[in-house]
């Protein structure tokens, strides 16, 4: 079968839905001044994994498709790091988190071992970032700094990259990683949505 056509589009809608993914929450955490529910370590937790899923597939020559929208992401995400530290008044703490972060990415690469040791936990790492999200929402009960359309529009492109992968690259660790990913984005989405009518803001 001619996976051409379907592979292209599902490649294409993911980098567009990825490039405006994260500026749903910027918009809500710009609005509402505060980060109320939105959980500092599962940002922490995601923009490592996003940094080590990246690395995995330019150190083993994937084809850059199937991973062009992580520089985006991750982008995105340091983005929404720096507000949250701004809000919160923590503003200071961004560099001790840039130099670590640039440190590790570094290290990634040193020894074909290392990444793939780090691949083999970054779906641990990915997922510990949506169970610190959940703890978060459970513990404040209000998902008002929340964007629910930023993690229904993350869960898409997971979905779509579990298509992607069974078509090119057929790796088991990365196909685990989004089925995983896929089942703790709804979740989230979910939960979000739950806790939507006690918040005060809606976004």
């Amino acid at each position: 079968m001619d996976y051409g056509l379907p592979l292209h589009l599902a490649n294409f809608s993911t980098l567009f839905v990825c490039a405006v993914l994260k500026f749903p929450q910027m918009f809500v955490l710009f609005r509402a001044k505060s980060t109320a529910g939105v959980s500092l370590n599962s940002l922490l937790l995601e923009l490592l994994g996003f940094i080590v899923f990246v690395s995995y597939q330019m150190y083993y020559d994937y084809p850059p498709p199937t991973y062009l929208e992580y520089p985006i992401l991750i982008a995105q995400d340091v983005i929404l790091l720096l507000l949250i530290l701004h809000y919160n008044g923590n503003l200071k703490q961004s560099l001790i988190y840039a130099v670590v972060f640039v440190g590790g990415w570094k290290l990634l690469t040193i020894e074909k071992w290392v990444i793939d040791l780090a691949m083999s936990l970054c779906t641990f790492i990915s997922a510990g970032s949506k169970l610190a999200q959940l703890q978060c929402l459970w513990r404040s009960k209000n998902s008002g700094q929340v964007s629910t359309l930023t993690w229904a529009l993350a869960s898409y492109t997971c979905l779509a990259r579990i298509f992607t992968t069974v078509v090119t690259t057929g790796d088991t660790q990365v196909l685990v990683r989004f089925v995983a990913m896929t089942i703790l984005n709804v979740w989230v989405t979910l939960t979000v949505m739950y806790y939507k009518p006690a918040a005060k803001k809606q976004d």
